[in-house]
């Protein structure tokens, strides 16, 4: 049995309830933040090579941003971590993705377990509309036959920490596809959360955001990050400032496959880079 300690905000949302909520899962994923790392890591599309050897390190608890103009491989590394690559038709992949030290593409490693314990958040909210709020939150825990004692408390615990709870207690069982926008992606960030993944993808999660919206989401991957190790791909760079840790740039030449040009912390990465292209790019010369 796994048992998950998550803290609760006070009513004014500033500090650290005493007083912990207990959510138990049964076979669900170890709880906590994990470091996860590629190491030349290739990927095709049919005979055509998309992304190079590419080397990254992404710390535990800690956000890493994906910066680089469009067609240079991001989201399809994104896909990689989790396993998702394969599902397209003609897909391929080479090189090593360890989630804590452990490689996710070994023999015998079932797909769905990664995907367990590597969330992901995609560019367009997808919560299922005609499915309770209530019933989204918890849609991840049958796919994945994890079972959970206390489902009410795990559906407010998660929609807590996607910042979403006080805005929808109210109306759980009303679909979630009549969320505003906003709403829905941190109603698909509570959805990923419910089964305590150790890592959370994030694909653009605020491309299709208003402004308000946008800084709620922010928000929310500030008080997530030390509980789950998050990658966000992003093409707003003052928002890769905002939220991240470290960044990592990939570029794609002409008629060539992405790589990784540089990676580093986000103070470094944005003030003295080593690479002039990517000064160049977060200073908004091209891209």
């Amino acid at each position: 049995m796994t048992t998950i300690t998550v803290d609760r905000a006070r009513s004014n949302g500033t500090h650290p309830s005493p007083t912990p909520r207990l959510v138990e899962l049964i076979g669900g994923p170890p709880p906590g933040a994990a470091a996860i790392e590629a190491r030349g890591a290739c990927a095709w599309f049919g005979d055509r090579l998309v992304l190079e050897s590419v080397d990254l390190l992404m710390p535990a608890g800690q956000v890493t941003a994906l910066i680089g103009p469009s067609g240079c491989g991001k989201s399809t590394f994104l896909r990689l971590l989790n396993r998702m690559h394969e599902l397209v038709p003609g897909a391929a992949l080479d090189g090593e993705v360890l989630l804590d030290g452990e490689d996710v593409y070994r023999h015998g490693r079932r797909a769905q377990e990664v995907r367990t314990r590597i969330g992901m958040v995609f560019q367009k909210p997808n919560p299922f509309p005609a499915m309770s709020i209530r019933d989204n939150v918890l849609s991840g825990l049958k796919l994945a036959q994890i079972k959970c004692h206390d489902k009410d408390g795990l559906v407010e615990q998660s929609l807590e920490r996607a910042g979403l709870w006080k805005e929808v207690r109210d109306r759980l069982h009303q679909p979630g596809g009549a969320l505003s926008g906003g709403q829905q992606q941190r109603l698909c960030i509570a959805r990923s959360l419910a089964v305590h993944p150790n890592v959370l993808l994030m694909d653009e999660p605020c491309s299709a955001l208003d402004p308000t919206s946008t800084r709620r989401i922010e928000e929310t991957i500030g008080e997530l990050r030390h509980q789950v190790t998050i990658v966000i791909v992003t093409h707003n760079m003052q928002q890769a400032q905002r939220v991240s840790d470290h960044c990592a740039f990939f570029l794609a030449e002409e008629n060539e496959p992405g790589r990784v040009i540089e990676h580093a912390t986000t103070t470094k990465m944005f003030s003295t880079p080593d690479d002039r292209r990517t000064l160049n790019y977060v200073e908004g010369r091209f891209g």
